[in-house]
């Protein structure tokens, strides 16, 4: 009975250890979801926050970001603000701009399609996206 005890009582249970709880429960915690925000729009220097993803965009809006931006050659990085309600709205109030697809260039808040659309067709994007550190 002694060795029962042994193989029925986990002292080192991760269920039980606060060490191995899931870190990425994020959903309750609005400041939780801004430094995420915070952390994505500062370490990548093109990031959109879209419907869908830049390989299958649920969008127009989306798509024809994604079709601008990939003129460039440059990494872009996203979320899909459709997977995640509580992170759509940190990212609104984050830029201050209601609507998605939401691109950030260089940690600035660039705008939506039609923002970079017209920045594209007039040269200003190109100028922005080379300023933009290589990683």
């Amino acid at each position: 009975m002694h060795g029962m005890r042994f193989s029925t009582s986990v002292p080192n249970d991760p269920d039980t250890h606060d060490d191995f709880k899931p870190t990425n429960k994020l959903e309750n915690s609005q400041l939780t979801l801004k430094d995420i925000v915070e952390q994505d729009v500062k370490d990548n220097h093109v990031m959109i926050y879209m419907k869908g993803d830049p390989e299958q965009p649920r969008c127009g809006f989306s798509s024809l970001a994604v079709r601008v931006l990939s003129e460039y050659r440059v990494p872009i990085h996203s979320r899909n603000i459709l997977e995640d309600p509580e992170l759509k709205n940190a990212v609104k109030s984050f830029s201050m701009w209601p609507t998605f697809p939401q691109i950030f260039i260089n940690g600035e808040f660039i705008g939506g399609s039609d923002i970079i659309l017209n920045m594209h067709q007039n040269g200003e994007l190109k100028e922005k996206i080379k300023a933009t550190p290589s990683e």
